[in-house]
């Protein structure tokens, strides 16, 4: 079920994807049927525009600050801070510095 990470030895989530200079950066670790994980990085003023989930995604801060926004409502999550933004409700994530996110959604 998991890729792309070690098995068997303890990590940082955060560690498992660099900085990408004006960039997003992302490294899957599940992606099925049923759930996708994901661990992103976002270089300061970098965006994933607005759009939908077919599932319930639950983002949770590992590094920075981040900008959320779900609809019309706005969060600026820190360091150890979780947001689920429900299923088929548009959102947005914005570097408001560098910052790293493990997404989990869940269909």
């Amino acid at each position: 079920m998991y890729k792309n990470i070690e098995k068997q030895v303890k990590l940082l989530l955060k560690d498992q994807v660099e900085y990408r200079t004006g960039q997003v950066a992302s490294k899957t670790l599940v992606q099925n049927a049923y759930v996708s994980m994901t661990i992103f990085s976002f270089d300061k003023g970098e965006e994933i525009a607005t759009h939908a989930s077919g599932g319930d995604a639950m983002v949770t801060v590992l590094e920075g600050k981040g900008r959320f926004t779900v609809a019309d409502e706005v969060f600026y999550l820190e360091e150890g801070d979780t947001l689920i933004m429900p299923k088929d409700i548009p959102h947005a994530v914005y570097g408001e510095e560098r910052f790293k996110m493990q997404l989990v959604v869940s269909y």
